[in-house]
């Protein structure tokens, strides 16, 4: 860490140091979701470990009605403010986003007292969802400050310490022969845990208060101006869980737990897209005002991403059976041949995710809510015609044609934006 504070840009010092940790907290929850779900899909069996799957599938496509002022729209607030109006930026995202989340928790556990879903499903989705009250008002506040800093550190540290625990907890559950159920409350136990030690850390660095205040205009500002990014944001979790949504009314959950553990896996690789796109964004492209630079700086993190996924993707291909039975056993065998056609996916997500970064610093949100309704529109198409007749394998041709769709009008704005 010392060299890379030595390095003779402030900037790419904090970045380069900023990559380390993210990288490392990545392995971690890689190697962490790895271990649980390998514990998971051998304690509860192919159709239990498919409902369970299903319920986070669930938590995922509910979760994005709490994330109302993003980062998109928190990052660079931050940034352009001065430090004095952190507090009041910070407490007035904090109070919108709270309440957003009390309502989605409180409609969660209505659909399901209400017996709409199954009955296994509803039990672990309940537990689930309380990690809405912590995820979005806690962790991701201070964790946009963290980013506007470009020093995610303490988060990533407590998000490793936290993942580690929960798999001794797993773990524990799994040894005592725990409910299904079980499992949902230890990810909400997980996400308080981690939103603690962050108040607490932002409270440190800030005299021994919180010192959050609403501002009645930014609240006004965070509730209007994000309106558009947060539906686009809901379209692209739509988009992203759309393929287990789909084929969950055309296969068993047997098998359906199969698919989702070929994607778990999959997604967590690539996660390193989204990654080096979060921890990049404030230096090489948030605060870069001159086009020449910000053309060659979008240029180089495109065939940067391109080349770690492209080279990445044959390794996994060609390590897919040994992997699928390493991890989630004999059982789950049939997953071996979804992953190796999956970890191609990591190509378009990663450029995608480069090219994203043009449209949230130029905050372009009827851009981001056009590209993402795109891509659900063709993703869901595509999934009518071929999932009936291939299942797995179509639900993954509809990912492809999404991203290639979501990706081809990042292109279309970059040409258009930073044209000389």
């Amino acid at each position: 860490m010392k060299m890379l504070s030595r390095a003779g840009n402030p900037d790419v010092a904090r970045a380069l140091a900023n990559i380390v940790w993210l990288g490392l907290e990545r392995l971690t929850q890689i190697a962490v979701a790895i271990a649980i779900s390998g514990l998971l899909a051998r304690y509860l069996g192919p159709d239990t470990f498919g409902k369970w799957q299903y319920a986070n599938t669930l938590l995922l496509v509910i979760a994005p009605v709490t994330w109302v002022c993003g980062a998109e729209i928190l990052v660079p607030t931050i940034v352009n403010r001065p430090p004095a109006d952190t507090g009041r930026v910070l407490g007035s995202a904090f109070v919108l986003r709270m309440g957003v989340s009390v309502l989605a928790l409180a409609l969660t556990w209505t659909w399901i007292a209400a017996g709409l879903i199954d009955p296994t499903v509803g039990a672990m989705l309940a537990g689930l969802a309380v990690t809405l009250l912590f995820r979005e008002p806690f962790i991701g506040v201070i964790n946009a400050w963290l980013q506007s800093m470009t020093y995610s550190k303490p988060q990533l540290i407590a998000s490793m310490l936290a993942a580690i625990v929960k798999a001794a907890l797993v773990f524990a559950l799994v040894r005592m022969a725990a409910s299904a159920s079980s499992f949902g409350w230890l990810l909400a136990l997980e996400a308080a845990g981690i939103g603690a030690v962050l108040v607490l850390y932002y409270m440190r660095r800030h005299g021994g208060t919180l010192g959050w205040h609403v501002d009645r205009a930014l609240f006004r500002h965070f509730a209007s101006a994000g309106t558009v990014f947060w539906i686009g944001l809901i379209g692209m979790y739509l988009f992203l869980k759309l393929d287990r949504l789909m084929l969950a009314h055309r296969v068993s959950f047997a098998e359906l737990g199969l698919y989702s553990a070929a994607q778990q896996l999959n997604e967590n690789w690539i996660a390193l897209a989204l990654m080096l796109s979060q921890t990049i964004a404030p230096a090489f492209v948030y605060r870069v005002q001159d086009k020449a630079q910000l053309r060659r700086n979008v240029l180089r993190l495109f065939a940067m991403t391109a080349a770690l996924m492209i080279a990445g993707a044959p390794v996994l291909d060609a390590l897919a059976g040994f992997i699928i039975a390493r991890v989630f056993g004999p059982n789950y065998a049939g997953a071996a041949e979804i992953f190796r056609w999956a970890v191609w996916l990591s190509v378009p997500a990663g450029i995608e995710a480069i090219g994203n970064l043009i449209v949230l610093k130029y905050q372009a949100k009827y851009v981001l809510l056009a590209k993402w309704l795109l891509a659900l529109a063709v993703a869901f198409v595509v999934n009518l015609i071929a999932i009936p007749r291939f299942e797995g394998y179509g639900a993954l041709i509809g990912l492809a044609a999404g991203y290639v769709a979501a990706a081809s009008v990042n292109f279309y704005y970059i040409r258009f934006r930073l044209r000389a």
